[in-house]
């Protein structure tokens, strides 16, 4: 293992591992439509504890996209989602991994709340939280959650197993966008290179989780693009996702992963949108910015959160009325956004 951790991270992960295994059983849990870092961090983890006797698994408020299902092939009987407020019933203590407020735990968030156990934490995110008390885990500068994993594991002398270093591994290339994006740094590529000395088929890894897609996700990358709009003069540019389309084409939220990169590429664009209509009269924006354009700054007019180049935010209405009030926003924001 190559990295080196600080004592202040040292002695904040051996109070993290020694919480996690003083408990008897252990839900792991992250953020609706839970992406690569938030399973891959649970599925990591889930192996970790159980292999020093600690009955841990898995409580997500919406179900694993397909393509991240083969992480849990090692794994029969550590997915509960489908009865999680029962399973959470019976945990000793609840770990939340990939965000830090209850509200991105969905139906969950009260659950978690109510059960009166330890509640311990691992994040990423540039964000204060609203877990209940316990043990926490916490670098914003960190390139995913998974990264965290595996200084936890450093500090605590567990052995990084292949279907350990698979699972953070998946967390890592997924959200850095295949190394591609800005917040890979050193540390993270040296993490990536000792999870590979393990012997992980990084080609295996990029078939599951990238090259199986269903014939919709295409058509309604096609679709979502014929909504571009760009406004040059202010570096903006969105799309949006055709009202009923992700379920026209039998597809899932999941499948909008990367989308938003397209009108992020273009020339000139310094802040990019993809709009979606969600349930219970509520659209999701979808952010991403290049340069200085810190989109967590802007995500948190509105409540919402994130990193300074990827970020997200939730609000009523209907999507003429938030793509209006969105919109108009990000154009006095860029306003003041230093060349």
């Amino acid at each position: 293992m190559t990295i080196e951790l600080s004592p202040e991270e040292r002695t904040a992960a051996l109070v993290t591992g020694g919480a996690l295994l003083g408990a008897r059983s252990v839900a792991l849990t992250t953020h609706v439509n839970p992406d690569g870092d938030g399973l891959g961090s649970e599925v990591a983890l889930a192996h970790l504890l159980r292999a020093r006797g600690v009955d841990a698994f898995i409580v997500n408020p919406t179900p694993t996209p397909a393509r991240f299902g083969f992480l849990f092939d090692d794994l029969p009987g550590v997915d509960r989602t489908d009865q999680a407020v029962k399973a959470l019933r019976k945990a000793d203590l609840v770990c939340v991994l990939d965000i830090a407020d209850t509200g991105r735990l969905g139906n969950l968030g009260h659950a978690v709340a109510e059960r009166e156990v330890p509640v311990v934490c691992v994040d990423h995110h540039a964000s204060p939280g609203s877990l209940p008390p316990g043990p926490r885990y916490l670098d914003p500068t960190a390139s995913a959650t998974g990264e965290l994993i595996y200084e936890i594991a450093l500090a605590n002398g567990w052995a990084v197993t292949v279907p350990v270093a698979r699972a953070l591994y998946v967390a890592l290339v997924t959200d850095t966008g295949g190394f591609r994006f800005s917040n890979t740094h050193p540390r993270t590529l040296r993490i990536a290179a000792d999870l590979l000395e393990t012997g992980i088929d990084p080609e295996s890894i990029y078939l599951d989780v990238y090259a199986g897609a269903p014939e919709g996700r295409p058509r309604l990358l096609a679709d979502t693009l014929q909504t571009l709009v760009v406004e040059s003069e202010v570096g903006l540019a969105w799309v949006t996702v055709p009202p009923g389309s992700i379920a026209r084409y039998g597809l899932t939220p999941d499948d909008l992963d990367g989308i938003v990169e397209h009108p992020r590429s273009i020339e000139g664009v310094k802040l990019a949108l993809l709009f979606r209509e969600m349930s219970q009269g509520r659209v999701k924006v979808s952010l991403r910015s290049v340069g200085n354009v810190d989109v967590a700054e802007f995500a948190h007019r509105f409540g919402g959160g994130g990193h300074s180049r990827a970020a997200g935010l939730a609000l009523h209405g209907t999507l003429p009325e938030v793509q209006a009030k969105v919109l108009a926003e990000a154009r006095t924001f860029l306003k003041g956004v230093r060349a």
